[in-house]
Order: structure tokens, then C-alpha cells, then sequence
């Protein structure tokens, strides 16, 4: 019987700022990439999402971007590998310190945006935040694109990799997601999402936007809290997996 974990990008509204619906949401994922204060999330946000986790038995982990509230982290950025390490540093351990306030383990890094696009295809920054996540804790799961530089840099220093999945994303025949720029890149019908998740977790393929086929063998499915009628959707994508046979359980849950 597969498994899957159902992730999602959340604790990113700061301020007087709502973004997403977080609280809707949680009931039906099992792992939050909760934004550390860069590209989102401020302290308190920070607090509220983790004790939203904690209280839904949702695994947390930490969700660096880059500065840019702005542009919510998804306008590139230029920086040196080593800024790139500092900044990514810094942003898992003041969501460590928030989790361990409630009494919460991180389980977990992914890498958000821009930054993490940039880094599918660029060894030095995968590098860079695959260093971060080994000084901070190596017993992290790092979240990383098949195939990517990000799985590779991860793998070269021996830390657990969870592969990673985008249900509501369309992919480009290279396996990239396709630029949020594009029309099409981002999937909003309910139906068409759960098929291309059972796809992936059952075949281990997905249909790219030429409608070429490709490889996705995945251990974890992200959704996005920001995206319109996200609870709805999320709620359909896992009563979709469990109807079918899935298990869907956290990475955290299977650590080595």
C-alpha cells in the first residue's frame, strides 16, 4: 500500500496581512512548512501556525526564503553562498526556538520560492541550504524537486531527502515547475489535481505542460495555503488518497 505526506506552505501572513487559510487547512495535511519571517510570517505568526501544528498532530518544518516580503520571496535574488547559508541559518533556527517553545521537534526543511526554483538547477546555492540544514541539526528531513541539484547537494552530505511533489502545479518537460509567469502554471480544478496526485503516488508519473510524460516518484505532496479555495481542495486530495488505499502520513513519521 503507498504512502504519501501531504505537505503545505503556510504561516506566511505577517502584520496586518491575512494570507492563506491556514486553520482550514491544517485538518487535512500532515506536515507545515511554516514561513520563518523572510519572504513571510512574523513571530507571532510563527507561534500561532506551530501550536495550530501541534494541536492537529502536524509535523512542522522550517520554510526559508528570501528577504523579499514584497514580492512573497518569489522574485529571484542574487546573493552570495554564503548570505544564502547565513540567511537560511538563521531563519530554521528561530522557527527551531518557536517549536521547541510549544514543545514541537522540526522535522523538516523546505526551501520557498524563488529560492528553491533557483536552486533545482544551481549546485551553489543547493549547496548552500543543504549546508544550513546539516549545521543547524543533520536528523532534519530536507524537501527537495526529483532529479534536482537541491536532492543532490542533500544526498552528497548524507541527509534524509523526501522527494517532493507538486499537485497543483504543472511541470515543464525537464521536470521544473512551470513559472507562476505562465499561464496554466499553477492548477485549479479539484479533479484535475487529485488525478495527477493519484498519478504520482500510484505510477510514479505525471504529465508535463507538452503532455510528454515524466518520472515523479515522490514521498511527499505539496499544496499551497495561499491559493484560492485551498481548503476545499486539500480536504478532496486527501479524502481522494485514503478512498483509493494511500496512507497518508508525515515524512517525520518513517525517519530513518
Amino acid at each position: 500500500m503507498p504512502t504519501i505526506d501531504l505537505n503545505c506552505d503556510m504561516g506566511e501572513s505577517f502584520g496586518a496581512y491575512t494570507i492563506g487559510a491556514d486553520e482550514a487547512v491544517m485538518a487535512s495535511i500532515t506536515s507545515a512548512n511554516v514561513a520563518c519571517g523572510y519572504h513571510g510570517g512574523d513571530p507571532g505568526v510563527m507561534r500561532r501556525t506551530v501550536r495550530l501544528a501541534r494541536d492537529a498532530g502536524v509535523a512542522v518544518g522550517a520554510h526559508p526564503g528570501f528577504p523579499d516580503l514584497v514580492g512573497f520571496g518569489r522574485r529571484e535574488i542574487r546573493m552570495a553562498a554564503q548570505d544564502v547559508e547565513d540567511m537560511v541559518v538563521y531563519q530554521i533556527g528561530a522557527l527551531a526556538a518557536i517549536a521547541r517553545s510549544e514543545g514541537l521537534p522540526l522535522s523538516h526543511v523546505k526551501a520557498h520560492g524563488a529560492l528553491y526554483n533557483m536552486a533545482v538547477t544551481d549546485n551553489r546555492l543547493a549547496e548552500a541550504i543543504a549546508r544550513a540544514v546539516m549545521v543547524v541539526d543533520p536528523a532534519l528531513i530536507f524537501f527537495a524537486l526529483p532529479g534536482s541539484e537541491l536532492a543532490r547537494a542533500a544526498n552528497g552530505l548524507g541527509l534524509q531527502v523526501a522527494l517532493e511533489g507538486f499537485a497543483d502545479r504543472s511541470y515543464e518537460p525537464d521536470g521544473s515547475l512551470t513559472p507562476r509567469s505562465r499561464a496554466g502554471a499553477v492548477i485549479h480544478d479539484v479533479d484535475a489535481v487529485v488525478a495527477r496526485a493519484l498519478r504520482m503516488v500510484r505510477d510514479g508519473v505525471v504529465t508535463a505542460s507538452d503532455g510528454s510524460t515524466l518520472e515523479m516518484r515522490v514521498d511527499t505532496m505539496c499544496t499551497h495555503g495561499d491559493t484560492p479555495g485551498a481548503q476545499s481542495l486539500t480536504r478532496a486530495l486527501r479524502t481522494s488518497l485514503e478512498r483509493a488505499g494511500v496512507t497518508v502520513a508525515a515524512v517525520a513519521s518513517k525517519r530513518r
